[in-house]
């Protein structure tokens, strides 16, 4: 094999999975079909959980540097009373703004730190699969070119061609809004920012007080939806916005970019067809309201990429592979299910949804509703194991039969001390690689997972004054595998049987 694996595609998924991947001593090339990166920013918006993934990495500091943090972002875009961000238990209550050419910059710069192999113009056009590997085809500007690798990830966009050749079904719902944005100079100044609704739909307009170049959405609904790559003309852009927002905007050249995009929803029928696998807009599509989907998108990268290494290196437990399916497609069920009932307040609809919208706003004063959509939202309430487990249905806890109730969410982001030095669960993650986390003065738990030493590191701590569980089993992932809730003889019940089931057989090497 001349690598272990293909990944199509160098957006932020696929070059978060790359860096991933390449943590964990994967031989990775990454193929991109553009010359260059596209440079405009479809998304601007990283999530809680994404800035707890990036910190978890070592790379918040960089994504911060110069970036606006925000905690109350708006449910739908056009409600008074925005989410609550204080309301959520998280070291990072807040959003942070990072336009995508930035996020695409500086990932590149973690794959490229970590020796990724990166080839721009290579697009991807043909793959067959056997019982070893993929051979994948590419159009290069030296001519086609074939590569042999023993897994494929399509990270390739919305119309991927690696889900249509590996024949996997992307099922949904087809367009009911058509919509338009582009990146253009406004001559006008002290133009409303900001969702404003209005009969006809919605417009965002977001350009200086000065104006200049800006950006601006318009969003219609039950208009015809022509074909995504029909390219936006800048008169298209100017009437609709005229349309809708009831007044005509001075938009002029310079354009940047233009784009036109819908709310057809779909989620691919499986992430997996033997050795392809799917992430990102590949694996799911949707109305791009809050940001949604780059961030799920890193969030498959970063489920993925600990499980196909652990594949790749053999000592991955026999349907570890399988569960990035069932964790990260019901993960995204979910956040289908939000994007389509955001749209569906924004509708113009005097008679009906404006009542609704008025109902759902009385709601968001409700702390219990703002935290509930607030943790939903930032993917704060992503919780993996309440599907089958990766050995086909046994406990989540490790066999205890009772479940801790940190299984499965996020490790808490305690203050530890370990080795005199203090430090936090996010920081002895950054290797990627599992995390024992002993709390207990005796160190039972530590001996119990000698044998899986080649595969996490074990820290044994002091812990924080009340509340700690006597031990954590983290996955790379940064999601709890297993927890001890008291010291004592029962503090390794369980344990064993979890580092099986999420790190293979014992291996005293």
């Amino acid at each position: 094999m001349e690598y272990d694996v293909v990944v199509a595609g160098s957006g932020p998924v696929g070059l978060m999975l790359a860096a991933e991947l390449r943590l964990a001593g994967v031989r990775v090339l990454v193929v991109e079909k553009l010359t260059e990166p596209a440079g405009h920013d479809r998304a601007g918006v990283l999530h809680t959980r994404t800035v707890e993934y990036l910190d978890m990495r070592g790379l918040l500091e960089r994504f911060k540097d110069g970036m606006a943090t925000v905690s109350g972002l708006p449910f739908g875009g056009i409600f008074s009373r925005g989410l609550d961000h204080s309301l959520v238990e998280t070291r990072h209550p807040y959003s942070l703004l990072v336009p995508q050419s930035r996020t695409e910059e500086l990932l590149a710069e973690h794959a490229a730190a970590l020796d990724t192999e990166v080839r721009r113009g290579h697009e991807l056009t043909g793959l067959a699969q056997d019982a070893d590997g993929v051979t994948v085809t590419l159009a290069t500007p030296a001519g086609e070119r074939r590569v042999r690798a023993r897994y494929l990830v399509g990270c390739d966009g919305g119309r991927s061609t690696v889900r249509r050749l590996a024949g996997i079904g992307f099922p949904g719902f087809a367009p009911s809004v058509s919509a338009l944005i582009g990146y253009v100079t406004l001559t006008e100044r002290d133009v409303p920012k900001r969702w404003q609704r209005t009969e006809n739909g919605v417009v965002v307009l977001a350009f200086p007080p000065e104006g200049g170049i800006g950006r601006v959405v318009v969003i219609e609904y039950g208009r015809p939806h022509p074909p995504a790559d029909e390219p936006v003309t800048l008169e298209e852009l100017r009437t609709a916005a005229h349309r809708v927002y009831g007044r005509e905007l001075d938009l002029v050249e310079p354009v940047l970019w233009m784009s036109r995009f819908s709310d057809a929803t779909r989620l691919a029928e499986s992430y997996r067809s033997g050795r392809v696998l799917l992430a990102g807009d590949a694996a799911h599509i949707h109305f791009p309201i809050g940001g949604q989907g780059l961030n799920t998108g890193v969030h498959d990268a970063v489920n993925l990429g600990w499980k196909l290494a652990a594949e790749i290196h053999g000592w991955a437990p026999p349907g570890l592979l399988d569960s990035y399916h069932r964790e990260r497609h019901r993960a995204v069920e979910r956040v289908l299910l939000y994007t389509r009932a955001q749209l569906a307040l924004m509708n113009p609809d005097e008679h009906h949804v404006t009542a609704l919208r008025e109902v759902f706003e009385e709601l968001l004063f409700l702390e219990d509703t703002n935290r509930h959509l607030t943790a939903a939202l930032n993917g704060i309430d992503l919780r993996y194991g309440d599907e089958e487990g990766p050995d086909d249905g046994a406990a989540a806890d490790g066999g205890t039969g009772g479940r801790h109730p940190l299984v499965g969410r996020f490790a808490p982001d305690l203050e530890l001390e370990a080795d005199g030095l203090a430090t936090r669960p996010a920081e002895l993650l950054r290797r990627g690689r599992g995390v024992l986390i002993d709390l207990t003065a005796g160190g039972g738990p530590a001996r119990a997972a000698a044998p899986w030493h080649g595969r996490i590191d074990v820290t044994a701590a002091r812990p924080p004054q009340g509340g700690a569980p006597a031990a954590l089993l983290v996955r790379p992932d940064g999601h709890v595998a297993w927890a001890a809730a008291e010291p004592g003889a029962a503090a390794t019940d369980g344990l064993t049987a979890a580092l099986a089931r999420w790190f293979g057989p014992q291996d005293w090497r």
